[in-house]
């Protein structure tokens, strides 16, 4: 309770727009649903993709006939504020809380056991299935499935350029701006510099780490540093459109992640990856409706529709890529094709036949658990491991620029 005499102010004003009370569940019918953003929908990438699904997952628990009403808060990253903003939506009578960024989960958790009747949601995170609370919860579909079929895309743009001659094989590099160096991005990046491998063999990468989520600024000179280091092509694991933007402003060519961002940049961005969160948001908030208990830990991706891809921007794409994308898609669907199969990369010159991890030092040691059988990693399936990735192998054709942890 310290945390909201602290932020006295913002509870009266909250208290004096709707009708707030401690116990969470439905007033009126209406179901309150509360939600911790990193960022707002102007981001046109991260927090965007969150408040789409949002709005159709509103729309699906209405046919149902559960009424719910978001109460989002927004441009919270991590520590005091976003403890602030849990208990906030906890004692306006939310019945559910999401936090929808990575390091938002240490605050959530601190707030999480004063409210064992509220359930709480670290989204893309790691720690709540683990605890010993009952009333948190992790989320992470697997968006390595969508970024190995960007990468394909972007494969075949590059094998384009060197079929026609606009660059040697040599120069098809590309160029990655990544939040942070550890597994959910090297996960992400590796996962799409296989996609890209397997139609353009000739194919390398530079990746370079802005030590944010989200930092328009940084996210473009980290873009602009690559493509004057040569790449044609740059991706992102970062939240804003300013890598797509200064793609075009290069002329070279660009994909994305969360959002379509054709629209940021129509002559550069060929496609993006995304999470659509919409499954996950009906399945937990009616659990709640419903009182029943839902997965501590929760993944899922293209078979079960929540892993998708972004429309096509066929005006600058290569020459058959909706039909080998079509190709792609289904393999990974029937498990046909495996992501991370461990005959199409090497550590060090070395075939991986057991899980490793690189630790911040560049020394290999033992993960949790084993993730590699027969003859593949199995990122975010393994039984006893956590749902958020654990791909950390630092392979074969990625020079990382720099590190930020």
């Amino acid at each position: 309770m310290k945390r909201l005499l602290i932020a006295l102010l913002a509870v009266i004003m909250l208290v004096s727009v709707c009708a707030c009370t401690k116990d969470p569940g439905a007033k009126d019918g209406v179901l309150k649903i509360g939600m911790v953003c990193i960022g707002d929908e102007n981001d046109q990438g991260y927090t965007y993709n969150f408040i789409r699904a949002t709005e159709t997952a509103k729309k699906a628990l209405e046919d149902k006939g559960i009424k719910i009403e978001w109460v989002i808060k927004y441009n919270l990253i991590e520590g005091e504020p976003v403890a602030v903003a849990n208990e906030e939506l906890a004692e306006a009578g939310c019945a559910i809380v999401f936090n929808n960024s990575y390091g938002q989960e240490p605050a959530m958790l601190q707030v999480a056991g004063d409210y064992p009747d509220v359930q709480f949601v670290g989204m893309t995170n790691e720690g709540s299935w683990k605890d010993d609370l009952d009333n948190t919860h992790n989320a992470f579909n697997r968006i390595h499935e969508g970024r190995y079929v960007a990468g394909v895309v972007a494969g075949m743009k590059l094998q384009q350029l060197i079929d026609a001659g606009t660059i040697k094989p040599e120069e098809a590099v590309i160029g990655y701006v990544g939040a942070y160096s550890f597994a959910e991005v090297i996960s992400g990046f590796t996962a799409y510099y296989l996609g890209a491998k397997s139609v353009c063999p000739t194919v390398t990468m530079k990746v370079s780490f802005v030590g944010s989520w989200s930092d328009a600024t940084l996210e473009g000179q980290a873009a602009q540093t690559l493509i004057d280091k040569g790449c044609k092509l740059i991706s992102q694991h970062s939240d804003n459109t300013t890598p797509a933007t200064t793609a075009a402003q290069n002329n070279v060519f660009h994909t994305g992640y969360n959002a379509d961002m054709m629209s940021a940049a129509p002559t550069a961005s060929i496609i993006s990856t995304r999470i659509d969160w919409t499954n996950y948001f009906v399945y937990a908030i009616s659990a709640v409706a419903e009182g029943k208990n839902f997965d501590a830990d929760y993944s899922h991706g293209m078979k079960e529709g929540e892993v998708v891809m972004t429309t096509l921007n066929t005006d600058i794409a290569a020459p058959g890529t909706q039909e080998k994308m079509d190709e792609v898609i289904a393999k990974i669907k029937d498990g046909s094709l495996e992501v991370f199969d461990t005959s199409k990369f090497t550590v060090n010159g070395e075939t991986v036949t057991s899980q490793l991890a690189i630790d911040k030092t560049g020394d290999f040691v033992p993960d949790e658990g084993e993730a590699i059988s027969g003859g593949a990693f199995h990122e975010s399936q393994v039984p006893g491991l956590m749902s958020a990735p654990y791909f950390a192998l630092r392979i074969d054709g990625i020079e990382w620029l720099n590190e930020a942890y």
